[in-house]
């Protein structure tokens, strides 16, 4: 973005100004590399931001893109605690103890202590509960906010289905589902998958002999990626009935239902129970 770091440093220096509340005229190097990195993270906000407070194809001066960055932080900031508010009134963690100490005791510890304008490069917990994103490419409050949003489409999928019915079929899973440390969401989701795939009904829980052939001969008589394509688009009839961000699951669900379809043909060949 610029030809020189040299642009960067007076921005720095004011930063650190504020951050000794004018009283120094230096800080650490060690301090000075982190000021560093909060101008770098504002900046970057500024030309990833969509709406239009910087025009991506002319910069301006540092100092006036590090400006609209910050108050791009603020921004996401203030959206990421609001989605989070809106979720935590009606949030379920059916019971799963990880999701629920990341959701609901992380993410509020995340907003106490969040430095917005001196540290927003600095992600602070290490969200240990997984979702079905790859979220290592982010990091400060758009990890948050990703994070949270990803929480979101998991509870609307979660949502369509009775609480006990999730329970079970997470005790099926694991009978220790409660102290898990993986991905609900996609535990359900491949019980959905297993179920569109023999033609069970979701009431008809537990797998017999013959659902075991038939997806032993499915995945003998075609090749994956058209599994995979088939797959999809009966996911995505099953989101589309019963909630109203069908796109928006389908988009998040795009590659699970992938990896699924894969761990499905290993059961199958290998006579692996799935229940």
């Amino acid at each position: 973005m610029f030809e020189n770091m040299e642009e960067l440093l007076p921005v720095t220096a004011r930063l650190a100004e504020q951050y000794t509340a004018y009283e120094s005229t230096s800080v650490t190097y060690e301090k000075a590399e982190q000021l560093m990195e909060a101008v770098l993270y504002c900046i970057h906000e500024a030309e990833a931001w969509e709406n239009g407070i910087v025009d991506a194809a002319g910069y301006g001066p540092a100092q006036n893109l590090y400006d609209a960055g910050a108050a791009c932080v603020k921004r996401r900031t203030k959206e990421a605690l609001e989605l989070y508010n809106e979720l935590s009134a009606e949030f379920n963690h059916y019971e799963n103890c990880c999701l629920y100490d990341t959701f609901m005791k992380g993410l509020p510890e995340f907003f106490k202590w969040y430095d917005v304008k001196f540290h927003p490069q600095d992600t602070i917990i290490t969200l240990d509960y997984p979702v079905l994103k790859d979220l290592s490419g982010y990091t400060g409050i758009d990890k948050i906010y990703e994070f949270i949003k990803c929480i979101q489409l998991e509870q609307e999928f979660l949502n369509i289905f009775p609480e006990d019915f999730v329970i079970q079929v997470l005790f099926r899973y694991h009978r220790e589902y409660r102290d898990m440390a993986d991905n609900i969401c996609e535990i359900i989701l491949t019980s959905v998958v297993v179920h569109i795939l023999t033609g069970k009904p979701l009431s008809e829980e537990n797998l017999d002999g013959e659902d075991y052939r038939k997806l032993q001969k499915i995945f003998e008589a075609n090749e994956m990626q058209d599994i995979c394509r088939q797959l999809e688009k009966k996911v995505s009839a099953f989101v589309e009935k019963y909630s109203q961000n069908s796109s928006g699951l389908m988009e998040y669900f795009h590659s699970p239902v992938q990896g699924i379809a894969f761990r499905l043909k290993n059961a199958a060949e290998h006579g692996i129970r799935l229940d």
